[in-house]
């Protein structure tokens, strides 16, 4: 019971902890230790500004799951949100939450039939979760009655703003019954939201968190390439990653269409996602996603509004946002939950001043960075290929692979047979063609040359531990250890021609016959 005694201090049932336990959480979120006690104390209205992934579903649901009575058949609480995505994920996390407490919760949105809605609806629950637009017109057929609601949410109230749904917002509101709680969730606190809080709330309490999930864990980067070498920028930041899955943001369809096809057209794993879509396609593409049988999904930020997938590596702004509002919803995708991410953006030179404009408004940190060059991506490459034959060359090989290999090195050079094998297998993705120039707008740097350093994140490295790594080693000065870029599993570094030699040597006496740490980044390429 140890890793759940926070949650358990703050008031939490057995029942609820024991589907805490079962989910796998272990404590509770910043939002949640202040939210969830002070609703469990007292029914009183509150105002949470919090961005998405901090846990505010379960920091609202669990009271509520707490409080509500079973087996009514009576709505006593309903949740709007802005789309009919975050309907169901919210549906589904409040399921998953009330534990053996017997209420009947569920989602209802426009694109779903309105006769299996009427029917759950007639057999009745506890908790309604749904869009504004559909939840009207339960209303105004009267199969959806709120007067004897104890509790409203209004979850990422900001969204709902920019949909344009504050109107019915509204509407629902003063179709509820007055003695109601009611609870507002917004990352952003624009005046019209205010407005709402001070008009339909009373006497709110103001709960805001700390944690900055957009600059604590999150690596805010951009690259300034002209327009028409943005999708091959794309390409390489892909394929520098050992295990790319990101949201590509587009500012339009037709560039949504654009991107998603070429990137298809190279054998890319995608798909698109924009108003055009139909709603069962759309779905079939989320789950595709979230199950990761496609690993890039390019989209609209209107289309991609309610999306909460778990365990984005990278969020790509193709095209720079509109305002730091979106720039802030868009890079809260990755880097949560305690785990790092990747927040990207493409600016032409011509955009750089509403990227500052951005980087001071977000009040955030975005550095600029320099894009892969082709050679550095294909070393990435060559170096996961010999890792992953090194790791299938320690699993059990099957006899009659064996015995075909045996034969096959009786009439074969070894060095031939595994060099047709690797051409072969791999030749394609290993082709330098493959990929297309990218106009420098940096100044080349003379008299330096490119290291390729088999370490990386999963070793616990970030630039600032490599530098000191590859002083401490070699000792050499840090101030000659520039431009480091730390993915994955390796890292890159440039350093003087004089020094490169010395730290390649200093590596390679610790090597003790294996692969050194240290290499040039294009040996193979000289060795040519």
């Amino acid at each position: 019971m140890n890793e759940l005694e926070k949650f358990k201090k703050l008031g939490i049932s057995q029942n609820i902890l024991a589907a805490l336990r079962k989910k796998g959480f272990e404590e509770p979120t910043p939002i949640q230790e202040k939210i969830i006690p002070l609703l469990l104390k007292e029914d009183r209205d509150i105002v949470g500004q919090a961005q998405t992934g901090t846990g505010k579903t379960a920091a609202f649901g669990i009271p509520i799951i707490e409080k509500i009575k079973e087996n009514t058949r009576i709505v006593q609480a309903i949740i709007l949100t802005p789309t009919r995505e975050l309907a169901i994920q919210v549906s589904e996390e409040i399921n998953s939450l009330k534990g053996r407490k017997k209420i009947q919760v569920i989602p209802i949105y426009g694109g779903q039939s309105i006769d299996l809605q009427l029917k759950r609806l007639k057999r009745g629950v506890e908790v309604v979760v749904g869009t504004p637009g559909r939840v009207i017109d339960h209303i105004k057929r009267r199969t959806l009655k709120l007067k004897e609601v104890s509790y409203v949410v209004l979850d990422e109230a900001d969204e709902m703003l920019n949909m344009g749904f504050i109107d019915d917002v509204e509407e629902i509101l003063s179709a509820t019954n007055k003695e109601r709680t009611t609870l507002l969730f917004s990352a952003t606190m624009p005046r019209e939201i205010v407005a709402v809080a001070r008009k339909y709330m009373k006497d709110y309490e103001l709960i805001k968190t700390e944690e900055e999930i957009t600059v604590d864990l999150t690596d805010q980067i951009y690259f300034e390439v002209p327009g028409r070498d943005k999708f091959e920028a794309l390409s390489r930041i892909i394929d520098i990653e050992k295990d790319f899955y990101g949201l590509v943001f587009c500012r339009t369809k037709i560039d949504v269409d654009k991107v998603a096809n070429h990137l298809k057209d190279r054998g890319y794993d995608t798909e698109a996602l924009h108003g055009d879509i139909s709603q069962p396609r759309r779905e079939r593409i989320l789950n595709s996603f979230r199950d990761k049988k496609i690993n890039i999904l390019i989209a609209t930020d209107v289309a991609a509004r309610g999306i909460d997938i778990e365990n984005l590596s990278h969020v790509i702004n193709y095209s720079i946002p509109q305002d730091p509002d979106s720039y802030v919803h868009r890079i809260g995708r990755t880097g949560r939950a305690g785990r790092s991410g990747t927040a990207v953006t493409f600016i032409t030179p011509e955009e750089y001043r509403k990227l500052m404009h951005i980087k001071k408004a977000a009040k955030t940190e975005i550095r600029r960075e320099k894009l892969p060059k082709i050679d550095e991506i294909i070393e990435a490459k060559k170096y996961r290929i010999k890792t992953k034959i090194q790791d299938d060359y320690q699993k059990d090989l099957q006899e009659e692979f064996v015995n075909l290999a045996r034969e096959l090195l009786e009439e074969s050079s070894p060095e031939k047979l595994v060099a047709s094998l690797l051409q072969n297998s791999f030749g394609d993705d290993l082709n330098p063609k493959r990929y297309n120039e990218v106009r420098d707008v940096y100044p080349k740097i003379q008299g330096k040359t490119r290291l390729f350093i088999a370490r990386g994140k999963k070793d616990d490295m970030n630039k600032r531990k490599l530098v000191s790594f590859i002083k401490d080693k070699a000792n050499v000065e840090d101030r000659s250890i520039d431009d480091v870029q730390v993915f994955d599993k390796f890292s890159f570094i440039t350093v003087p021609f004089k020094d490169a030699e010395h730290i390649i040597e200093c590596f390679r006496k610790d090597s003790n016959g294996r692969r050194p740490v240290v290499e040039m980044a294009n040996k193979a390429k000289k060795n040519k």
